[in-house]
């Protein structure tokens, strides 16, 4: 079943309270994931000719603070997808979020910089209304387009390379206003164009290795 995104959905950010706010994500939102997972596994697994497994954000760490954002990802490990370069769909109170990522959990991620270092072409000729950022806490990143004109996109590799915390997030983001008006079929092919541009620079990071 395809994925219809409503008000209610990104209205889930603004309910005050830890608790409270699970409850609503839990009600929401993540059915909605759920169903995600189910059309998306089986699209990575036949596009990669690996086995991918999808993993919904539990948030199940936090303690005080509600969740800003949640998620469904996607990686070739069954038990977590953290140290990997995965896929995310997700959103935060102020758009959804189709994303390829290597955070700072990556023990690859240097070689992953080095390879879209070496690959810059290839990043750059992905559509520049996609956003990258250096951090899966930050909401808005900045338009690759711009990324590109002010070298923030290697100073964003380079600090994957080189800093400890460095990540590197790259892709779409559809406004609420926007994804709201969508159907369901319409979101499934803005997904699927959005994942097809993102599956080469997801093998120059998964055959980034530790050697």
């Amino acid at each position: 079943m395809a994925v219809k995104w409503t008000t209610e959905d990104f209205d889930v950010f603004t309910i005050p309270g830890l608790e409270q706010r699970m409850e609503a994500l839990t009600e929401h939102v993540r059915p909605k994931f759920e169903e995600l997972a189910k059309t998306y596994t089986t699209y990575f697994t036949s596009k990669t000719g690996i086995e991918f497994y999808p993993h919904i954000a539990r948030h199940a760490r936090r303690k005080v603070n509600p969740p800003i954002d949640s998620w469904v990802a996607f990686a070739p490990n069954k038990r977590g997808y953290k140290a990997l370069p995965h896929f995310e769909i997700g959103l935060f109170e102020s758009h959804v979020f189709i994303i390829l990522c290597a955070i700072y959990e990556a023990p690859t991620k240097k070689a992953i910089a080095d390879n879209l270092l070496n690959n810059l072409e290839t990043v750059k000729a992905l559509p520049h209304s996609f956003f990258v950022t250096g951090d899966h806490f930050d909401p808005k990143g900045t338009s690759l387009n711009e990324a590109i004109e002010d070298g923030t996109l290697e100073k964003l590799l380079i600090r994957l390379k080189d800093i400890k915390k460095g990540e590197f997030l790259i892709g779409l983001q559809i406004p609420r206003e926007e994804a709201i008006q969508l159907s369901g079929e319409e979101f499934e092919e803005k997904t699927e164009e959005t994942l097809e541009e993102l599956m080469p620079i997801y093998r120059l990071m998964a055959s980034a290795d530790l050697s």
